[in-house]
Formats: C-alpha cells, structure tokens, sequence
C-alpha cells in the first residue's frame, strides 16, 4: 500500500483548488478532462466526476487542480474531496493508464548548462519537473534515495551534488575544468532523464547532515512568531532568487535574546566565499529592514 499525503493549495482562480501530493503522479505529460467520457483513461479522474460539483480535472506530475461548478464553495467539500482520492491512491488505484504513450518513443527532454557565481558549480536545468524536494549529496556514501546522484558520483571529477524543482547542481574538484566535461555531465542526465531513470525517491532527506539540520519544507508550527516570520521571508524574497543560481537556504534557528539568526547555505552557494559573504550580508539586511529591532545579526553556515 502506497503512502501518498496531500496539501491543499488555492489558486488565483476561486473556481481551481489544487490538491499537491508527496509522489509523482504520472511520468507523461499533464492531461486535461472535461467530463467523464474524455476520462475514460484515468481511473481517478472518472472518479471524480461522478461528483456532482466537478466541471474540470487537470492531472499533472505531482498535482491534481479541479475547477468546480458554482453549486458549492471548497471550503464545504474539499476535505472530502482530498480524502476521496488518497483512499484511491493508498489503495492502488491508477491516476492514468499510460501504457500506450509508454509504448511511443521517449519523451524529448532539453537540459542546458548555467554558471553560477560559485566558479566550481554547474547549474544543469531541465525543461521539466525532475524532484518534489529539495536535496543535497555530499559523497556517494549518502546517495541511497538518488540513484542518479549514485551514478553522478561515478564521474570523478564530482564533488557534490544539489537536486531542486527543475536542475541539478554539481560542485566539481579542481581537477578538471568545466569546459572539459560540461557536455559530458549535460549529455548523461538528459539522456537518463529521458529514459525515466529514477531520480530521488520522496518523502525524506537524503543525506544525514541534512537530516539533523535541515528539513526540504520547514514545520513551523512549533517556531515562535519572530521565527516564522524569517521562515516565510526566506521563502518568498531570498530563495527564489538563491535557486536561480542553483542553490537553496534553509532556516537553522533564530535566538530570541541574542537576536541572531542561523542559516545554512547548500548547492552553488555552499563553500563558496563571496556568496557566503553576499547572501549573509542580503539576508541580514533585509531581515533588519522588516522585523525592525527583532535582527542583530545573520549567521550563514555551509550545507
């Protein structure tokens, strides 16, 4: 039995609420629905029309959106709706039966190579969704949830390795230079991202030092507000503009008497000084300008 978790998630259209799940849904492209004869391929999708509120089901990798008739408000029907389809999936229930877009030749995949301002990480970003989570590799001892992590390590020249949403961040050793071995790093993960190789099974951390020092979303509902507070700026200012340069910063602590704030830096950004140095600096900034009297200083620790 599966052991699939889901949240739930508005949309800018009141009409759409998006149900997000812990595990991919389907390996193949996102599929629209409009009523139950176009569903005749989806198990959970036919489902769901026999609800009488259900206008429209989009089910992509990770996520199922509905968009309802105006009968109901979601608030009055979406936790049943959720359980409704957890009961499926728990249960084996298929979300699309794919066999014959399995049977067609692979689907294309483009990955392209970005620098970062850490000179020793390549950034490899795919044109799709490769994790549901976040996750750092620092060797290939720690790589039992990643088999591409595993078969990345293989190349000598890798040092570390970061997955998040849609890239791949590789920190390299001094011994080769990226323009020796760009192509040869871009080549192997499309071409095993096309293939559908298995990339990072969810639902847990992948190495022990972010185990014991880090989460890929953040429990808040034991921190106090101030921390709270540096948790949702951090994740609405700061790491959007950290994963575009293929790193990722997590929340550590935030001492109330002191008044500083602990962080850790992974991907691009870890070990590497100037970024080190910048991002504190940002962070600490503009932690200062919006929790006024609440900061006195940032400390950013490497992943």
């Amino acid at each position: 039995m599966s052991n699939y978790t889901v949240e739930i998630k508005p949309t800018n259209k009141p009409s759409i609420l998006k149900f997000e799940f812990n595990e991919f849904l389907t390996k193949q492209k996102g599929h629209e629905y409009h009523n139950i004869e176009e569903a005749a391929n989806s198990p959970i999708a036919s489902q769901l029309f026999y609800l009488p509120f259900v206008k429209t089901v989009y089910i992509s990798q990770n996520f199922i959106a509905i968009e309802r008739f105006n009968i109901v408000e979601w608030e009055d029907v979406q936790d049943e709706v959720a359980e409704q389809m957890l009961k499926h999936l728990n249960e084996g229930g298929k979300v699309v039966n794919e066999e014959e877009a399995k049977s067609t030749k692979k689907v294309p995949v483009t990955v392209y190579a970005e620098s970062t301002p850490n000179p020793s990480v390549m950034k490899f970003v795919a044109n799709k969704k490769l994790v549901l989570e976040s996750a750092e590799f620092k060797s290939i001892d720690e790589t039992e949830r990643s088999p591409l992590a595993e078969k990345l390590f293989h190349f000598p020249f890798v040092k570390e390795i970061f997955m998040d949403e849609n890239y791949i961040s590789i920190n390299k050793y001094d011994m080769a230079e990226w323009d020796m071995i760009t192509n040869e790093l871009r080549s192997f993960i499309k071409a095993y991202v096309e293939e559908g190789g298995p990339i990072l099974k969810t639902g847990s951390v992948s190495t022990k030092q972010t185990e014991e020092s880090s989460a890929p979303k953040i429990d808040t509902s034991n921190l106090d507000e101030v921390s709270k507070e540096i948790v949702q700026i951090l994740e609405e200012y700061v790491k959007p503009a950290v994963a575009s340069d293929g790193g990722n910063i997590v929340f550590k602590s935030y001492n109330k008497d002191s008044k500083d704030v602990e962080v850790i830096l992974q991907g691009a950004c870890s070990g590497c000084p100037s970024s080190t140095i910048t991002l504190k600096n940002g962070i600490e900034t503009m932690l200062k300008e919006m929790l006024q009297g609440k900061i006195n200083n940032v400390v950013a620790y490497n992943g």
